[in-house]
């Protein structure tokens, strides 16, 4: 039986609401759904729009280095960015490059993120040991 601390993220020391707190779903998805269309982009860019089926095979394979790149080094991703979300470690220290790589290849298998526990992180996060907040 798990304890129930109130309010999502209190079991890992985070404020309730405001900077800090983790992000809600809205903007994880929005900062997701701006990523992969820059990934589109970019895909569509380097096979000079000939095949749209092989532009999205592409862009998943730079929306992994996007994640590996931006998340590893700065904490976030340009929708993550945009949006105000931070990528950091549970402890509230910045991601290892490990741990980001981890939560990159997680992302990108899909199930993984879409495993969520009742603070909303995904499986990805939480083997990652990583929190979205907001900044």
């Amino acid at each position: 039986m798990g304890v129930d601390f109130g309010y999502r993220g209190q079991g890992l020391g985070l404020p309730e609401s405001g900077p800090g707190s983790i992000a809600p779903l809205g903007r994880r998805f929005g900062a997701l759904f701006i990523d992969w269309g820059l990934c589109l982009l970019v895909s569509y860019a380097l096979l000079s729009g000939r095949d749209a089926q092989a532009a999205g095979n592409w862009a998943l394979l730079v929306f992994l280095g996007l994640s590996l790149v931006t998340v590893g080094t700065v904490g976030a991703t340009p929708g993550k960015l945009l949006l105000r979300l931070r990528v950091i470690g549970e402890g509230g220290v910045r991601l290892s490059l490990p741990k980001a790589v981890l939560r990159s290849v997680l992302l990108v298998l899909v199930i993984p993120a879409v495993v969520w526990d009742r603070d909303t992180r995904g499986l990805h996060d939480r083997l990652s040991r990583a929190v979205q907040i907001r900044v």
